[in-house]
């Protein structure tokens, strides 16, 4: 397998992000974040938490109904809505057609850390992809998207993926193992046929785009293989579309300052044992470099 570019802090010159800028919460960026189950409540945290701590501005978050005082109670910062829980622990249909609604109003959107696999998942992610926000889908939606007919977006930007080997074998509808033997190829085949960039996780991370171009990743830290920190990652890259970077930019900044974060830990704390809720508070030093 050959190696895609290297993703370093140099090779991100030639992608700079948005400037900080002054004035009032919008025009930070608004973002939404649609995340958590019963059985994965904190994946809503984790998420929202790392887009805060890359620089997004105003916070709405959707969950199921049974978690959303408690998201509410730990997350001042956002307006959060529950909505009606289906049998198999994801969202009812109508309550896709409110989500919807609530990504008209928002720039970008992450969806689907800590969600249940559940019989709306597809639907919810036709309804995200038919919304003008920027979006970052991950883990259970991965298990029921459909290829993307670019004509049917509600936006102008790419949707960015962000699957670890199994999901990406599910959006391929091919084995792990062949994943596990190119990562690069099969990236590159799902870009093309969801019209997506896409992110292949793994100890060696791959950003690979619709138009075949690769970059490698081979930073980071053994701590960071940890429950939650997938999440962490998504609300990163969530919160720098939020602030108006391009999807392409939003996805390698976000994959460099995860494990820049994750080495910053390893040095504090040990190579492991820190906690995915420890990662976002590294970031916004990690911005100022």
């Amino acid at each position: 397998m050959k190696a895609g570019k290297a993703l370093t802090r140099s090779a991100l010159r030639k992608f700079p992000l948005p400037p900080a800028i002054d004035g009032g919460k919008e025009t930070k960026g608004r973002i939404l974040v649609i995340a958590g189950s019963r059985q994965v409540a904190g994946a809503a945290l984790l998420t929202a938490t790392a887009a805060m701590r890359a620089g997004a501005g105003k916070l709405r978050m959707v969950t199921v109904e049974g978690v959303a005082v408690a998201t509410a109670l730990a997350m001042p910062e956002a307006m959060v809505v529950g909505l009606p829980e289906a049998r198999d622990g994801g969202f009812t249909r109508a309550a896709v057609r409110q989500i919807g609604e609530q990504a008209e109003r928002v720039d970008a959107v992450v969806a689907g850390p800590g969600l249940a696999k559940a019989r709306t998942c597809g639907a919810l992610a036709e309804a995200l992809l038919a919304s003008p926000a920027s979006q970052v889908l991950d883990a259970a939606l991965l298990h029921s998207l459909k290829p993307i007919d670019p004509g049917r977006r509600g936006s102008d930007h790419v949707p960015i993926l962000l699957p670890h080997s199994g999901e990406l074998a599910a959006l391929l509808g091919c084995d792990e193992e062949a994943v596990d033997r190119d990562p690069i190829g099969c990236g590159r085949r799902a870009a093309e046929l969801y019209q997506a960039v896409v992110l292949v996780k793994g100890v060696t991370s791959h950003v690979v785009t619709p138009d075949g171009a690769a970059w490698t990743y081979r930073g980071g830290s053994p701590g960071l293989g940890v429950s939650g920190s997938g999440d962490a990652l998504a609300g990163v890259v969530g919160g720098l579309l939020a602030r108006g970077a391009e999807p392409l930019t939003a996805l390698l900044w976000g994959v460099l300052l995860h494990g820049e974060a994750g080495e910053t830990l390893a040095r504090k704390v040990g190579p492991i044992g820190f906690l995915a809720r420890e990662i976002p508070g590294e970031i916004p030093a990690l911005l100022l470099r």
